[in-house]
């Protein structure tokens, strides 16, 4: 890889910020798929270094994304172990190394815009409902239920005020996660019953030995291959991953202020890799994700050296600062999911494809209703196949 030491300032920079929005979030992902908080650190940082390394995209970021969360949660639960579920996870990266090497890049144009935003909402749902135990520290924790209501109102707020909002060296969720941290000394240091104990905090293990990470790693279970769940598992893995990933690259094509372009079929065959390499080593699926790519372009990377310093910075914080990270209350990173299903699952999207017309809005509501009742494959099929009839009553 060529590289311009012009760039490193902006790029060094440029990964360190990146880094402070991808470690909550990494954590926050993890919870909501029930998955160890360790697997989505790991898939961070392989979706930094190795991924950053492989792909073409300047300025796209991967790692674990908040749109697979329904299905890991789920999967993991139907499966049985998490063991078994690294196996989907491989197989998913296969897929889509497959996907790349035969050019089906332009997959996601496949999909009816109706039936994306229905999945993406419907996941949104799935999202917050998922967090609301988290955020209430299961049995109405007050201390629990008191930080995930100012997490969520910090998060509202800075977002208001354009000092917080466009400031590219302090981002919201670390503001959350500092405050939350803070809270909770203080009800500790004043013995109060709202002080949160160790089980509502984060649990990543205490690595005082770089060679002692790999003691803690999970792998694979592969007499998993004998279930076809796991294959079905895997395919929506792979269909989901692809899209996103797909769904991304154009936006960061869009962000990026020199105007680079990357290949698509690269980029599937890159994250097939980089998905096939974190369920070998205990970490969570993974796609390029528009939340951790809009903060490198805002933050002034130049190249995908800012992708692999953050997860560089990633790999530092598991070794020398995992101590400090377990004191984050989990209430306040189920607020930032909160806020990222609020997102996904914004009022105006409703609103939007009403406006669209039934054709339209039909498809997108059977694919919400079908994510959310039932799974993500059968919702996203369920809402093709109504779109596509639509269209055949259009061409007749």
């Amino acid at each position: 890889m060529k590289y311009s030491f012009t760039y490193f300032k902006s790029d060094l920079f440029a990964g360190f910020i990146v880094f402070l929005v991808a470690l909550p979030l990494c954590l926050g992902i993890a919870l909501a798929s029930g998955a160890p908080l360790l697997s989505a650190i790991i898939t961070g940082i392989i979706g930094g270094i190795v991924v950053g390394m492989i792909s073409q995209s300047h300025v796209s970021v991967s790692g674990p994304a908040a749109g697979l969360t329904a299905i890991v949660f789920t999967a993991i639960s139907s499966l049985g172990s998490f063991e078994i579920f690294l196996t989907a996870v491989v197989l998913a990266g296969l897929f889509q190394l497959i996907l790349g090497l035969i050019r089906a890049g332009s997959i996601s144009n496949y999909f009816p815009s109706s039936v994306i935003e229905g999945m993406l909402t419907g996941i949104g749902i799935i999202i917050i409902l998922k967090q609301i135990p988290h955020a209430t520290g299961h049995t109405m924790h007050s201390g629990a239920i008191i930080i995930s209501i100012t997490s969520l109102l910090i998060l509202i707020v800075c977002k208001q005020i354009p000092f917080f909002n466009q400031n590219k060296y302090l981002p919201t969720e670390l503001i959350v996660v500092v405050a939350s941290v803070l809270m909770n000394k203080y009800f500790i240091s004043t013995d109060s019953v709202l002080k949160i104990q160790h089980n509502l905090l984060v649990q990543l293990p205490v690595i005082d030995h770089p060679k002692a990470l790999f003691s803690e790693l999970i792998h694979p279970d592969f007499n998993g291959l004998n279930n076809y769940q796991v294959w079905v598992t895997a395919f929506t893995i792979a269909a989901v991953a692809s899209i996103e990933t797909l769904l991304c690259l154009e936006a960061a094509e869009k962000l990026d202020p020199l105007k680079r372009y990357a290949d698509s079929n690269r980029e599937l065959a890159a994250q097939g890799i980089g998905n096939m390499l974190s369920g070998f080593l205990g970490g969570l699926p993974m796609s390029s994700v528009i939340v951790r790519t809009s903060a490198n372009v805002s933050s002034g990377a130049k190249t995908k050296l800012a992708t692999i310093i953050h997860g560089i910075f990633l790999v530092l914080a598991l070794i020398l600062f995992a101590s400090l990270i377990n004191q984050i209350p989990l209430a306040s990173l189920a607020a930032i999911l909160i806020m990222i299903g609020f997102k996904l699952a914004n009022p105006s999207i409703f609103i939007q494809m009403w406006k669209s017309g039934k054709y339209q809005f039909i498809p997108f509501i059977v694919t919400l209703l079908g994510v959310v009742f039932t799974d993500l494959l059968i919702g996203v099929t369920m809402g093709t196949v109504v779109s596509a009839v639509f269209r055949r009553h259009l061409n007749v």
